[in-house]
């Protein structure tokens, strides 16, 4: 019997595909990771001014058809209107140059079929008790009376406050009113002054202050361009 020795067995060589261990998952470099934002915020933001491109001529319809509205309510309807661009501190019928057209400070001055003027409307801004309240105001030039008011913007209180829009009772007071005038809590007939809206009474005062300086503004506007003959 041959003596052969046997041995303990080789050891299992070391060529398994299991991972390494202790070896760390790769690192994102901080500046990688800043393009990365960086291209992301770029897309969104061309995103952004693409939408606002296309619906940029539909918003400026509306907007101007707003604007046709109110000046067709506050002058009641006139036969026609002239526009009128503020230059300086003057009046003109040409459009000062280097402004775009749509953001150029305007009146519009109605006339009625016999081509007497009834009136002029005029934009005007002011603090409520939320917000900004933006009116179109019409008054005549030759008495200062109010031919009325129509809210172009406004984002007072709802059910109280934003009664300065849908309250037509408060609303209709205006006409014939002569500015300069005051609020009252009370029922008047006294035409430089107007009754306020019941639980609403800042925002009814913005709407008074509002018409008031707007008037008072633009009236020796008006009567300056009448006296150079309206050019």
């Amino acid at each position: 019997m041959s003596g052969h020795h046997h041995g303990p067995p080789a050891a299992a060589s070391d060529s398994h595909d299991g991972p390494p261990q202790g070896v760390a998952a790769p690192k994102v470099s901080s500046f990688r990771l800043l393009a990365t934002l960086f291209i992301a915020g770029a897309m969104a933001g061309i995103a952004v001014v693409i939408v606002y491109q296309i619906t940029l001529p539909a918003i400026k319809k509306y907007a101007g058809a707003k604007i046709e509205g109110a000046v067709r309510e506050v002058l009641r309807a006139p036969a026609r209107w002239d526009t009128l661009y503020l230059a300086g501190d003057k009046l003109t019928r040409t459009p000062p140059a280097g402004v775009d057209i749509g953001e150029a400070t305007k009146a519009f001055v109605g006339f009625d079929s016999a081509g007497q003027r009834t009136g002029v409307a005029i934009e005007a801004a002011e603090p409520g008790f939320q917000e900004e309240v933006h009116l179109m105001i019409g008054f005549n030039p030759a008495d200062s009376a109010v031919t009325g008011y129509a809210v172009l913007d406004q984002k007072e209180t709802p059910g109280l406050g934003d009664k300065i829009e849908k309250d037509t009772a408060f609303r209709r007071q205006f006409h014939g009113k002569v500015a300069p005038f005051t609020g009252t809590k009370t029922t008047t007939t006294d035409a430089h002054k107007v009754q306020t809206i019941t639980g609403a009474t800042i925002s009814s005062r913005a709407v008074i202050r509002i018409i008031n300086n707007a008037v008072a503004l633009w009236l020796p506007r008006v009567r300056a361009f009448d006296q150079e003959g309206g050019k």
